[in-house]
């Protein structure tokens, strides 16, 4: 199986080799392809995303990123950004749920963020009107509307999951998120087997806080989607912990959603849980779900065992000792 492998930044390369070599221990034989992106891509190609990294995930389909820097100052665009452009991977899927041995306020969190990915305010269409005045434009079209809302009831069918929550702003923005909710209720009511309610943004913000157990799937525009999966996140741990992935019609792209870290990198302190989460999701994504489900529990454990602990979950360990904790652990 050829997987594109983006090592990223920062830690990048650090937590995707450990992740590497957990897939390997599960008994999963990969032929990762190298692809640039990055710091080092930009400083390569002057570019730091090539167009030669999209074609690559165009012909193999799948893809694992590590965190990757997009230069400040230089008139780049967000790496994420043009990498979810430039792929159609029109939904984001954030994952959360309470992990054992991570003392959060919370326990039975179990939800999944679904976030649109190519357009809304996020996309990063602005310009300079005049000195002194920048207008952003935030896009919202039928089309993109209605597959993110139908991919977030796709996702609850296939997972048994009884509840789909619509996040929105419409009372205030009543033209661009009121067409979002008209194309949401309608996707509804070709689900009748699965519960659908609608909420105002800040509404839920509250309510996550409060009680998150509420909640089922998450479904959102782009920015609103980018600020949620991180509160959720901070639910349960933190960034560190949760997976991610970037699904399109043609390709999927699995990433660790936390940042490079360049302050700890080649420090072999780096935690590589969300990487290989993300890569979990990515195994069960080619229909390695046993491997994947095997990848999950090795984790379940060693967190629980607290044996090997990078310093952000609590212990004094190293990249190396957690990633053998978790290889042991399988």
């Amino acid at each position: 199986m050829q997987i594109v492998l983006i090592a990223g930044d920062g830690i990048g390369p650090e937590v995707t080799d450990a992740t590497k070599r957990v897939i390997a221990a599960a008994g999963v034989s990969i032929d990762w392809i190298p692809a640039p992106a990055g710091l080092e891509a930009a400083e390569q190609f002057g570019d730091p995303l090539p167009d030669k990294t999209l074609e690559i995930i165009r012909k193999h389909r799948v893809a694992l990123k590590g965190p990757c820097t997009t230069p400040v100052g230089k008139g780049y665009r967000s790496i994420n950004v043009r990498l979810r452009q430039g792929l159609d991977l029109f939904a984001s899927v954030r994952p959360v749920r309470t992990l054992p041995g991570v003392n959060v306020p919370f326990t039975n969190v179990d939800l999944i963020v679904v976030r649109e990915n190519t357009e809304g305010l996020y996309a990063g269409l602005e310009h300079v009107v005049v000195p002194g005045v920048v207008e952003s434009l935030r896009i919202i079209t039928r089309r993109a509307a209605d597959r993110i809302v139908r991919f977030a009831f796709e996702t609850a069918r296939r997972q048994g999951r009884r509840l789909v929550t619509f996040c929105h702003k419409a009372d205030v923005m009543k033209l661009s998120d009121g067409l979002f909710l008209q194309c949401a209720r309608e996707v509804a009511e070709e689900y009748p087997f699965i519960e659908f309610n609608e909420k105002l943004i800040d509404n839920v913000c509250m309510e996550l806080v409060l009680d998150p157990t509420r909640f089922d799937i998450l479904v959102m525009e782009n920015l609103f989607g980018d600020v949620v999966s991180d509160l959720c996140a901070g639910l349960v741990g933190g960034l560190g912990l949760v997976p991610g992935a970037n699904y399109g019609n043609l390709c999927a792209v699995f990433e660790a959603v936390h940042g490079s870290a360049p302050d700890i990198a080649g420090k072999g302190l780096a935690n590589p849980i969300a990487c290989l989460r993300s890569a979990a999701m990515m195994l069960e994504h080619v229909g390695s779900r046993d491997a994947a489900a095997r990848i999950e529990n090795a984790v379940n454990k060693t967190l629980s065992n607290k044996i090997g602990l990078t310093r952000d979950l609590g212990g004094d360990g190293t990249s190396e000792t957690i990633t053998r904790a978790i290889i042991s652990n399988l």
